[in-house]
């Protein structure tokens, strides 16, 4: 990811990283149809999140990817205020 830190973006993974998420948890939270707000989808592209497990219980989690950039935002983003 190259562009800019998106605050939505670094909100949405914050919010998955921060206990069990279920994919219809968080289809039901992030999920939207404007192009300006595309998080779910921008994360999935990006390989920032996954979806495993069964097709009940998916669970949407971050990828190594998205964990380290992650830490890599959140240590930026102290360090400069």
């Amino acid at each position: 990811m190259a562009e800019p830190v998106s605050l939505l973006m670094l909100e949405f993974l914050t919010w998955i990283s921060s206990r069990r998420r279920t994919y219809g948890e968080a289809m039901e939270a992030w999920r939207s149809t404007c192009p300006r707000h595309s998080v779910w989808e921008d994360a999935l592209a990006d390989g920032l999140i996954q979806i495993g497990g069964t097709l009940l219980e998916s669970e949407v989690t971050l990828t190594a990817q998205g964990e380290s950039y992650l830490t890599r935002t959140v240590t930026s983003r102290r360090e400069k205020s």
